[in-house]
């Protein structure tokens, strides 16, 4: 282990060295020192200097005696927080985007059963059809149902709320957070899983159809994010968020061709590390959860009306032993393993986490 005494050993040896440039046979000090000097030439100004390492920076590990022993102190407070309460969302507000189905209720549900209250928001009917706000009145019932179910004798029931928008259109995003903030008060906790795929090869996907789902991926993930953090800014509190982006975001899915979708998942990730720097001398945290595939109710349009991944699999038996036969883990997520991972950003477990991609793919994207 080195001593305190490195640095000193270090520095004479060069001085020793530097006056005596004809020593042939050095001490074994002067020899152990001298073998870690650098004998190029110095990278000082030049260009890349400052990513590249600097020679003269040495910092020796510090001695034994001089490390931290004790257990780190939590101040105030008569305990501290087990590790699960520490997950605790209880009392702040959350805002899930297409939170009326899919990935979006099964992650809203997961912020529930951590104590947050919800606000669910989907597409409104200019977009689908009047059971869209039917299904999402329904959710909200069911949610708060559900987390009776299973702590029957809570103290607080969260609250749990559906709202309309076209996230694609700032007008009718910050009217959707004006009415989330009058009915909750405030918001802390952003997810956005709003979006939607098409697989087409590229050279036949029609320009319109690739316009809207960039408004709704990427413009509808801006959007909302920016919307929310004007509030936090204005209230000077902090916050977090999470942007659902994909795998398709890091890597190109075979077989099925989903170029413009592969990009705009691209660009929720880089928006995420983006805002992430942008925003966090205000103390709101950005991250990205990019799921693999996973077993999911999501419309998927490939000449097929809102099919769920499992109806279309069930279909093309070929197509689903493709996509297990290149995941090591073997087999297909399920929506519930997403709920964890969604927690652990938002909540003070992840207070120094910032700007990363947290992929849940099953090991789909290491081989």
């Amino acid at each position: 282990m080195a001593s305190r005494f490195t640095p000193l050993a270090r520095n004479a040896a060069r001085r020793f060295a530097g006056a005596r440039p004809g020593l042939l046979y050095p001490s074994p000090t002067v020899a152990a020192a001298t073998r870690t000097l650098h004998d190029g030439p110095s990278r000082r100004n030049k260009p890349g200097s400052h990513s590249q390492t600097d020679s003269d920076i040495e910092i020796p590990f510090p001695p034994e005696e001089e490390l931290p022993s004790d257990p780190v102190r939590r101040a105030g407070g008569q305990y501290v927080k087990p590790t699960l309460q520490t997950f605790s969302l209880d009392k702040n507000v959350g805002l899930v985007t297409g939170g009326a189905r899919g990935l979006g209720l099964v992650i809203a549900q997961g912020m529930v059963y951590s104590g947050a209250d919800v606000a669910l928001v989907d597409m409104n009917s200019s977009f689908a059809d009047l059971s869209t706000e039917e299904e999402a009145e329904k959710q909200t019932k069911c949610l708060v149902e559900s987390f009776m179910r299973e702590n029957p004798d809570a103290e607080r029931v969260p609250k749990v709320t559906a709202h309309f928008s076209d996230v694609s259109d700032p007008v009718s995003v910050d009217a959707c957070i004006a009415e989330v903030i009058e009915q909750h008060g405030k918001i802390d906790h952003l997810v956005t899983s709003a979006g939607f795929t098409e697989n087409y090869e590229a050279v036949n996907y029609p320009i319109d159809r690739l316009r809207k789902l960039w408004a709704v991926n990427v413009d509808g993930t801006y959007l909302f994010a920016t919307s929310v953090a004007r509030h936090l800014m204005e209230r000077k509190a902090p916050g977090s968020m999470v942007l659902i982006g994909s795998m398709s975001g890091s890597i190109v899915n075979v077989p099925q061709p989903q170029t413009p979708y592969n990009v705009s998942k691209a660009g929720v990730r880089h928006l995420a590390a983006s805002l992430a720097v942008e925003w966090a001398d205000v103390s709101i945290r950005v991250n990205c959860l990019s799921p693999g595939y996973m077993m999911t109710a999501l419309p998927i349009s490939n000449k097929v009306s809102n099919a769920s991944t499992g109806k279309i699999l069930n279909e093309n038996p070929e197509l689903k032993k493709k996509w297990v036969s290149l995941i090591p883990m073997g087999k297909m997520g399920d929506p519930s393993d997403l709920m964890g991972p969604v927690i652990f950003l938002l909540s003070e477990n992840s207070k120094y986490v910032n700007g990363i991609d947290l992929k849940v793919d099953g090991g789909y994207t290491l081989t």
